[in-house]
């Protein structure tokens, strides 16, 4: 839901849009194939990257790792497990190194406000940080955007219907399967933003 809702509002703001999908090994890689359907209408050009190896040196984390995938809300302690470490540094270093080779002018992150308490890589000072980096780190100045910083996901999804997102072509759920499992931290707060805008979530859960 973020990087697509993040996706489109690019395509409202800028007028040249390449969107990166990056298989870094994680377990629920259908959000790759939901990502080619999106950039689809939304991006001028998509590249998907592999970084499967990555994944196996990244252990420990419940998406690229055999740990089990917590169940429950965001706000539970448990979903740590869920952390990749130092992934959105790593992701959105090679966006930025893109993005100075085809002389594009910024990068822009889903990072939101639901995933402050768990993960330090979505928090303001990360974006911060980042900024701060790539401003030395190349000549040519790339401009880090996170529109949604300070938006819940309840927020993020109104944008994405009035940017027209079909949700039903995106996946959210962390397990690898056919359908989302329902139960996941991140299925379950994406039931909860539609829960609390009154949308049916269009998406088929197990549940």
């Amino acid at each position: 839901m973020d990087s697509v809702t993040a996706l489109a509002f690019a395509n409202a703001t800028h007028s040249t849009v390449h969107a990166l999908t990056v298989d870094y090994g994680q377990r629920h890689d259908r959000e790759i194939i939901a990502a080619e359907v999106q950039a689809a209408r939304f991006a001028d050009r998509h590249d998907v990257l592999s970084l499967r190896r990555i994944g196996t040196l990244l252990e420990g984390s419940a998406l690229t790792d055999t740990v089990p995938v917590p169940e429950g809300h965001y706000s539970d302690d448990t979903m740590r497990a869920t952390i990749v470490p130092n992934r959105n540094a790593i992701l959105a270093n090679i966006a930025a190194g893109v993005a100075v080779a085809r002389g594009l002018d910024a990068i822009v992150l889903g990072v939101h406000a639901g995933d402050h308490p768990i993960y330090p890589d979505c928090r303001p000072e990360f974006v911060t940080a980042l900024q701060q980096l790539l401003s030395v780190a190349n000549d040519h100045q790339v401009r880090v955007e996170a529109p949604f910083l300070n938006t819940d996901k309840a927020g993020i999804l109104r944008v994405g219907l009035a940017l027209g997102v079909d949700y039903a072509e995106t996946w959210t759920c962390y397990q690898g399967r056919d359908r989302a499992c329902g139960r996941c931290g991140s299925c379950v707060e994406r039931l909860e933003a539609f829960s609390n805008i009154g949308v049916e979530d269009p998406l088929e859960y197990e549940l």
